[in-house]
């Protein structure tokens, strides 16, 4: 009986782990990186090479 309940919490955790990752990091993660590439293009641009097309 110790095994079935074991079994039962152990997908619970399984299906809780995995609606985390795909519905809150995974989207949290591609708007950082994103956001990130960004910026380091405009800091690039506003320190070091201009605006595009000078």
């Amino acid at each position: 009986m110790k095994q079935a309940t074991s079994a039962e919490q152990q997908k619970k955790h399984e299906r809780n782990t995995f609606i985390f990752l795909a519905v809150f990091l995974a989207p949290l993660l591609s708007i950082i990186i994103v956001a990130g590439f960004g910026f380091a293009v405009w800091f690039s641009q506003l320190a070091f090479l201009g605006p595009p097309g000078s």
